[in-house]
């Protein structure tokens, strides 16, 4: 059950539907929950139980919020993969810009002119009916005057006669009926209530009429004259010839037309796909014909949906005559005006989209170049804006990786044979020393870089013979361990296995070279120091550079004699410290070996006493320095003598820890040798 569980849970991961969020947590338990009451619910059914009537309702709550909840989290994952690409986020930010203002002005335009559209066609029912009224009131009017001045002249009145259709007219003199117009049986009695001029709209006996009212008073007393016509369909004829299908009829309380009504003119077809209906309408207030208060209302509107856009269009323009057809020209021009500027925007925004995102896809490549450990990929630049400015700035960043990358390659190479170089340099120093019977000697140096320029040896010549080498090469680091090298084979096969002398042959022919041959090999054991310094020199000055150079202390001491000879080739000379106090130095010999051809080296001999200490030591001893000033020898002098009862080791370590603290926490600016020896 467990491994279904993980393998359902691995599909949700891979498909991104596993809830994460705290919204998409709630929403499961909220799921969960709602599953569980529907199924209460249907099984309370199943048992034809009433206790699970009441969890209908929590149901219908639980499913309308968990649905609530799941739009949200789909708009969520679908926001968030849409916006995930950066053109895409652009392309949004362009239409929240650009194109959804657009679109909203373009529907306030079209929803403006759909809400003046209706009032316009309200406009033009209404002045027809106004005009209609108009016509009566004049009707009226005319009656009256021609009336009222046959009566002040004497005359009998004419009985008037009106040319239009479904007209009434009615003529009172002192509330007596002075004549009708032709055809109508009955008489339309002036009203109560009303003032001395009327027009408008009435109510007589609950049937709405189109009526105006003229009174005047002459010498035989108050004449009034009503000109009526029924609103019906006749009259809505005239309205409705380019509106389409116009109602009149009784209002409800909510504002809509109740059987019967009215009705004129028909529904035309749509001229195209934008010649929509408007509706229109308007409320009719009426009077009440036999109290003069205000009755019943009516209510005029555009049946079967209204009037089309096309003739309300016409007949707007063609009121207007050439300025119309201006008009339409000039809106022609502007909407292709702005039609044309909103397709340049659209290009230009995506051109600038396109090269945003263009740029920014490229970094992105680049970066995986980078992480692959590829550095040398390279943005192509094709523009002169801010992001070819950080283009090119990601291309001298990736390029200056590389070449610290190769840089840290190289390092590492010479780091690794560096560290070859220390661990051949740490074999070259001896390691077991063949203690004399009478001399204890020991040696320590201290590289200041990996490798040492530094040189100490101890060779045992038999028993009781030894020979003592002590130098410091020119300069540090890897050139002055391979000429220390040098120095130390040299040293090493002219002690042990002895020098030759050469004997130069006569030259044979002209141009032959000199042969030479071996005449004799001085052993070793018999070699004296000066000897091997001259020869030293000499193969250093034909073996390297002229600026590399050496200093060399070398030393044979004869145990049975207790007797030291030495040469000293421009080294610190060492010191010898006897038991009475006394110091000696060291330093008869000649200059430095590898500098100069053919330098001779003097030698000199010492007789020590049991209890002497020699001490030999290189300059990084005596010369590091402090706001005190230098080490210096005599400090060196002091601490040896001090501890000069100690083992050379416990000597040795003392003299480095008091450099050590001279120097403090900089670093140590040169190698430090040290060569002790102490007859026994």
């Amino acid at each position: 059950m467990s491994s279904r569980l993980l393998q359902l849970r691995i599909w949700m991961e891979k498909h991104a539907v596993y809830p994460h969020s705290k919204l998409a947590i709630v929403t499961c338990y909220l799921l969960a929950i709602g599953v569980f009451l529907f199924a209460l619910q249907q099984l309370s059914r199943t048992l034809k139980s009433s206790w699970g009537a009441s969890l209908g309702g929590w149901v219908t709550f639980l499913s309308a919020v968990v649905i609530a909840q799941l739009l949200v989290l789909l708009v969520r994952r679908i926001s968030r993969g849409l916006l995930w690409r950066l053109r895409n986020r652009l392309i949004v930010t362009y239409i929240f810009i650009g194109v959804i203002p657009f679109v909203l002005l373009v529907a306030l335009f079209l929803g403006s002119l759909y809400l003046l559209a209706g009032q316009f066609a309200t406009f033009v029912a209404t002045s027809r009916l106004d005009s209609t009224v108009a016509e009566l009131n004049a009707m009226s009017e005319t009656v009256e005057q021609a009336i009222a001045s046959d009566l002040e002249a004497g005359r009998k009145p004419d009985n008037f006669s009106v040319t239009t259709a479904n007209v009434q007219i009615s003529v009172w003199l002192n509330g007596q009926l002075l004549f009708n117009g032709p055809g109508q049986e009955t008489a339309i009695r002036p009203p109560t209530g009303i003032g001395r001029a009327f027009a408008g709209l009435v109510r007589d006996k609950s049937i709405p009429f189109m009526r105006a009212l003229s009174q005047a008073s002459t010498r035989q007393g108050q004449l009034s004259v009503i000109v009526s016509r029924p609103f019906d369909s006749r009259v809505l004829a005239l309205v409705a010839p380019d509106l389409g299908e116009v109602n009149i009829g009784e209002l409800d309380q909510n504002g809509r037309l109740i059987p019967p009504v009215y009705s004129a003119g028909s529904a035309e077809a749509a001229r195209g796909f934008w010649d929509i209906r408007v509706p229109f309408g308007r409320h009719l207030e009426t009077i009440d014909w036999s109290n003069g208060k205000k009755g019943s209302d009516l209510g005029m509107g555009g049946g079967s949906g209204g009037a089309r856009l096309s003739n309300l269009y016409a007949h707007l323009f063609s009121a207007l005559g050439e300025v119309g057809t201006a008009m339409e020209v000039l809106i022609l021009i502007i909407a292709i005006v702005l039609g044309v500027f909103e397709i340049v925007a659209s290009w230009i925004g995506a051109q600038l989209t396109r090269t945003v995102t263009g740029s920014v896809a490229e970094l992105y490549r680049a970066t995986t170049f980078v992480n692959r450990g590829d550095f040398s990929h390279r943005i192509p630049i094709t523009s002169n804006d801010q992001l070819a400015a950080l283009a090119s700035s990601f291309n001298l960043m990736t390029e200056s990786i590389q070449k610290l990358v190769l840089e840290q390659k190289e390092k590492q190479r010479l780091q690794n044979e560096i560290s070859i170089a220390k661990e051949v340099q740490n074999q070259l120093f001896p390691r077991e020393i063949t203690q004399l019977a009478n001399l204890e000697v020991h040696g320590f140096c201290r590289p200041a870089r990996s490798v040492s320029g530094d040189y100490y040896d101890f060779l045992s010549l038999g028993c009781d013979r030894m020979i003592l080498a002590v130098g410091d090469v020119s300069g540090k680091g890897i050139s002055a361990a391979l000429l220390m090298s040098t120095i130390h084979s040299a040293v090493r096969a002219y002690a042990i296995e002895g020098i030759p002398v050469f004997r130069q042959a006569e030259a044979v022919v002209a141009g032959e070279t000199m042969s030479a041959r071996y005449e004799s090999i001085v052993q070793g054991a018999e070699v004296s120091p000066s000897t091997m310094l001259s020869l030293l020199n000499h193969q250093l000055y034909h073996s390297t550079p002229l600026e590399k150079y050496a200093t060399l202390f070398l030393a044979m001491y004869d145990g049975e004699a207790r007797r030291l000879v030495y040469s000293n080739a421009g080294h610190l000379p060492p010191l010898l410290l006897s038991n009475d106090g006394s110091v000696s130095r060291l330093q008869c010999g000649g200059t430095v070996v590898g500098l100069f051809d053919e330098v001779p080296y003097n030698e000199e001999t010492v007789h020590m006493r049991r209890g002497d200490i020699f001490l030999a030591y290189s300059d990084g001893v005596t010369e590091p320095e402090n706001d005190f000033g230098e080490f210096g020898e005599e400090r060196l002098i002091s601490i040896v003598r001090e501890n000069r009862d100690l083992p050379l080791a416990r000597i040795s370590e003392v003299v480095t820890a008091a450099v050590d603290d001279w120097i403090g926490a900089v670093e140590q600016p040169d190698d430090v040798t040290l060569v002790l020896a102490r007859v026994r």
